[in-house]
């Protein structure tokens, strides 16, 4: 399949669960990956999977937090591959705790790596759009930046901001052919969510969060990144500042 051939898609957090799985969706479907990250490790074998599989992929080492690390990316990307289409904001990090709970320091990591990450992101993207006359912007939030739940309040705070950010790009750009989307996944089973239940209670936990759940299964990093290449494919291209909820079924009641 080739939905996405001729352009080039530079993913974050892409060496692990949703963004590995998106980085390998994408390489599947014709694009070349810029996969993004700070443990080299992880991306190099991410990218090794995708030429594995006879795609062509690109690691590069990036903190999304720091402005001087997101430029050196895009600007490593462009060199690689002579332009910029696509852009996937997948990094992030968990916090369980309540407003008391958490540290100040701790909310300003979370915010940097959730919220500001994208914001330097996008904006970076910008100027690499406008030259190929316009680009697709997939973030990665969370069904807890459209409700919220026990402790996990800088975690809502920061991916609620994520949602709004993503619908004020899609205004503010929509006119230069840039589209901004949301996907707002439940949980997933990735590396980051089965720490969650690595404790002495896990299994009563984990089952009372799948009865949450009226599909009644955690969702797989593949249900997010078919999605993600839906919204940075032309098959979307009516559709711009949208936070679709892939929750199975979650935010249903």
């Amino acid at each position: 399949m080739t939905r996405l051939a001729g352009k080039v898609a530079l993913i974050t957090g892409g060496g692990t669960g949703i963004g590995r799985s998106s980085a390998l969706a994408f390489a599947r479907e014709g694009a070349k990956v810029a996969v993004v990250g700070r443990r080299v490790e992880k991306l190099q074998e991410a990218v090794a999977e995708i030429k594995a599989t006879g795609g062509e992929a690109i690691a590069v080492a990036c903190d999304v937090s720091r402005a001087a690390d997101v430029q050196n990316a895009i600007a490593k990307v462009v060199a690689a591959y002579g332009k910029l289409n696509i852009l996937v904001n997948n990094a992030g990090v968990l916090s369980v705790s309540t407003i008391e709970e958490i540290s100040e320091e701790e909310w300003d990591s979370l915010m940097a790596a959730n919220l500001k990450g994208p914001f330097l992101m996008c904006r970076a993207a910008l100027t690499e759009f406008r030259k190929v006359g316009g680009g697709s912007i997939v973030n990665i939030g969370s069904v807890l930046g459209l409700v919220a739940m026990k402790k996990r309040a800088a975690y809502c705070a920061s991916k609620g901001g994520v949602t709004l950010l993503t619908k004020a790009i899609a205004i503010d750009h929509g006119h230069e052919n840039i589209r901004a989307n949301c996907i707002c996944p439940s949980i997933v089973e990735t590396d980051l969510v089965s720490e969650l239940f690595k404790t002495s209670d896990g299994a009563r936990a984990r089952n009372e969060r799948l009865a949450t759940i009226p599909l009644g299964r955690f969702g797989k990093p593949s249900d997010i990144a078919e999605l993600a290449v839906f919204l940075a494919s032309d098959e979307s291209s009516w559709l711009t500042g949208a936070a679709i909820p892939v929750d199975g079924g979650l935010t249903a009641a």
